[in-house]
């Protein structure tokens, strides 16, 4: 019989939005670093962005992918106040898809050895858990740990009132677990200090087994003698006369003696043989999966008080949940990430532990709440939440960015266009993203504004580039496959470039594959018209938002794009740079 994989279905799942991989803008006013180093290990490219999560994680694809050590989220739990508008079966099936959504950019982020963090309430946990089976493998699911989240009796005059939320935890690959355990000093009380027979901590127990299954006839093999130090043989016999066995069998015990490791104590007129066992360097014992030693709402409640006043969060996850998770799954110097940012708790929590941190936020709370609170953590000035615990006394800083606007608009006349809200530079880092391309701009090589690997370039130009232009580019670039010589691989290796330009005259694109076998010339924006759902800013989980029917995806519309810009003849006489010209494709 052959196995079906099980699958959740709903409304809508087939539909997938086509994201644009937008470019980040940083603002320095917002961005904010402490004045001095308070030490050596101090983080500073921590990184606040303020725009739609969706879009943000696609811009983060390029370059994180592969890198997040852990990422935590809090989404909206779709509790049906945002949804008055819908049916239960069309809010619900909403919120699936635009999880599914970011669930899977998500998996991608994540390191090998990373892992993923959900609270949720009961409305969606076991359908949210079921959609990260899908996403990431039934296999990699670790638990659903229990926080208990209320401290006080209710005094609602309901029968059952919840008291809990769940965190389910996944990894990114099949069988890893890359937690640690929890440190417990407790478990030395069980331990002698170093005395005169031993400089480490250390206990000695019976060879002699005890307690149950500790007869001769348990394990019979494991009934011999061992010599003490007076040459007297010793057997396992319980006080009551009985024939016991050992704890260890003949072969391990033989492993004891020749290491020395086998203790002997005399015991009135008996010899006793014991085994040492010395204290663990770093005492930890595993995690339970019910939560109900962390600060609950009311305490968190609290603390944010003392951060930003009146104006607190209805449901706020404690520091110490925080704390705890990056205790458990992290290092000092990985990356975290949170896309639904909040009031700021995760980056709190990772610059007080000296972890890096990428925070997404569409809300205005990004800068009323979120930048305060960072600024507070950076200054040493927020006294609350783990900062006793991880010994913070401030340092570090972030880099605040905004999503850039959408690249394709339509001018007056609908023709789609190139946002003239873009510079030379943005447009050149926006088509690197499109083309795969890492942005980076050469100091020495004006043509070479991205590479996708040492041989692969790219360069973008607004300019309509005549034969002897790619001429001049194609021996640039030099060492073609067909025209073998120097090239900017350092190593005579064959070098390509990309050249994503307005327009190109006096010859097709075939001809210029032949001509100029080092040259792939492409006309922008006809390039990537088709990519992306171009102007789509909000792909917010606030259902109430979104319109009652979704249209089908058409090129942007003259009433929902900017206008301005250039068309077939721009005001002001200048020549069309997107339009058909002679030779192009």
């Amino acid at each position: 019989m052959s196995k079906q994989k099980l699958e959740l279905t709903w409304i809508g799942k087939e539909k997938r939005p086509k994201l644009e991989p937008r470019i980040l803008l940083e603002d320095p006013e917002k961005s904010y670093h402490a004045r001095h180093r308070v030490t050596d290990d101090d983080v500073f490219d921590n990184r606040l962005i303020f725009g739609d999560n969706l879009l943000a994680l696609k811009a983060l694809e390029a370059e994180f992918s592969g890198k997040v050590k852990c990422v935590f989220i809090d989404p909206p739990y779709n509790t049906g106040s945002a949804f008055t508008h819908y049916d239960d079966g069309l809010e619900h099936s909403i919120w699936l898809g635009l999880m599914r959504d970011r669930l899977e950019i998500i998996r991608r982020l994540l390191a090998d050895d990373g892992s993923l963090w959900i609270t949720i309430d009961d409305n969606e946990a076991h359908y949210l858990k079921v959609l990260c089976d899908e996403v990431f493998g039934r296999g990699c699911f670790v638990t659903a740990f229990i926080w208990r989240k209320v401290d006080s009796p209710n005094d609602n005059k309901v029968p059952i009132t919840p008291d809990h939320e769940y965190l389910l935890c996944f990894t990114k690959t099949l069988g890893l677990r890359p937690f640690r355990q929890k440190y417990d000093e407790s478990i030395l009380e069980a331990y002698r200090k170093p005395d005169a027979e031993s400089d480490r901590p250390y206990r000695d127990r019976l060879l002699k087994k005890n307690g149950k299954n500790s007869l001769r006839s348990d394990r019979p093999s494991m009934f011999f003698p061992l010599m003490a130090p007076d040459g007297t043989e010793v057997l396992p016999i319980h006080d009551d006369g009985r024939e016991a066995r050992w704890a260890l069998g003949k072969k391990a015990i033989d492993g004891l003696i020749a290491k020395k490791e086998l203790i002997w104590k005399k015991r009135e007129t008996r010899w006793v043989p014991y085994t040492r066992e010395f204290a663990p360097d770093s005492p930890s014992r595993p995690y339970p999966t019910i939560w109900n030693d962390l600060d609950t709402t009311r305490q968190t409640k609290a603390h944010q008080k003392a951060l930003f006043g009146e104006d607190v969060f209805d449901t706020p996850k404690p520091e110490d949940m925080l704390q705890r998770v990056l205790d458990m799954s992290t290092n000092p110097n990985d990356l975290i990430l949170d896309s639904f940012a909040g009031s700021g708790t995760t980056g709190a929590v990772a610059h007080k532990m000296g972890r890096r941190w990428i925070m997404v936020e569409l809300g205005e709370h990004c800068h009323t709440h979120i930048i305060p609170r960072i600024k507070k953590v950076i200054d040493g000035a927020d006294k609350g939440g783990v900062t006793e615990s991880t010994a913070w006394q401030g340092g570090g800083g972030f880099r605040y960015y905004r999503l850039a606007p959408t690249l394709i608009v339509n001018d007056r006349w609908g023709n789609p266009v190139i946002n003239p809200e873009y510079n030379a530079a943005q447009l050149a880092e926006a088509l690197a993203k499109l083309e795969g391309f890492s942005y980076a701009p050469s100091e020495t090589r004006w043509w070479q504004h991205g590479h996708s690997s040492e041989r692969d370039f790219i360069y973008v130009t607004t300019q309509n580039l005549s034969a002897e232009q790619l001429q001049a580019l194609s021996d640039e670039v030099g060492g073609s496959a067909l025209t073998p010589g120097p090239s900017p691989g350092g190593r005579g290796e064959s070098c390509s470039l990309l050249v994503c330009c307005a327009a190109f005259h006096g010859i097709t694109a075939a001809k210029a594959s032949e001509r100029w076998p080092n040259l792939t010339l492409k006309k922008i924006p006809k390039m990537v018209l088709a990519r992306c759902e171009w102007g789509h800013d909000d792909y917010s989980l606030n259902v109430a938002n979104l319109p009652m029917a979704t249209p089908e995806a058409k090129a942007p519309s003259p009433q929902s794009a900017p206008t301005g810009g250039r068309g077939r003849k721009a005001a002001s006489g200048t020549p069309d740079m997107f339009g058909d010209e002679e030779g192009a494709p």
